[in-house]
């Protein structure tokens, strides 16, 4: 068999051709209809197939994440419970509105048990915040280092929350001792309907 007689072919007439060009028709077929069975559908499944096992993985990772949340259930119900005690005992630390000023004068009594000699208290206005509101006061108070960390000691132990903020020291003169500069700001809850901003 030569090029003239593959040429000579009649393709109406494909049952009378020699065996080795109807076994290479059949396998050019063949490939054809693999490689259009790929394009057409085969690759889709394997894109599928691959976002498949990737959603898989996550899946599982997913699933072992909330299996272990699940196995420490209770031991974040414990902790739940434990944060809200504590936040339940920090609000009780907060004075309520109607007890700024006695808590004011608390304070201004401690310096003045203290030994210090007050130049300066002077409330500002109370800033409101997400769920509390904060009142700084101004403080300048003149004695020695002693004085000064008793009235810090004695601040630190009120039954409520203070805290002392942009505290500064300094010499007045050589008689007149030391002046201390400092800003205390106490809390109170605000209520839900208290019209909060922030």
């Amino acid at each position: 068999m030569n090029l003239s007689d593959l040429r000579n072919l009649d393709l109406q007439d494909a049952a009378y051709w020699p065996v080795p060009v109807k076994a290479a028709a059949i396998l050019l077929v063949f490939a054809l209809t693999v490689a259009a069975g790929w394009y057409f559908d085969w690759s889709n499944q394997a894109a599928t197939l691959e976002r498949t096992v990737a959603k898989e993985a996550e899946l599982k990772q997913s699933f072992e994440l909330r299996q272990r949340r699940a196995a420490n259930l209770e031991a974040y119900e414990q902790q739940l419970a434990d944060m809200e005690a504590s936040f339940g005992a920090m609000l009780r630390q907060l004075p309520s509105q109607a007890d700024v000023p006695k808590l004011l004068v608390d304070i201004s009594q401690t310096g003045l048990a203290s030994g210090l000699e007050f130049e300066l208290f002077q409330p500002a206005p109370e800033v409101k915040r997400e769920f509390y509101a904060e009142l700084p006061v101004k403080i300048r108070v003149r004695g020695n280092y002693h004085q000064f960390a008793r009235f810090i000691s004695a601040v630190a132990n009120l039954p409520r929350i203070v805290t002392l903020h942009d505290i500064a020291i300094e010499r007045a003169s050589r008689a007149e001792g030391l002046v201390m500069e400092l800003t205390a700001k106490t809390y109170w809850y605000l209520e839900e309907d208290a019209g909060v901003t922030k």
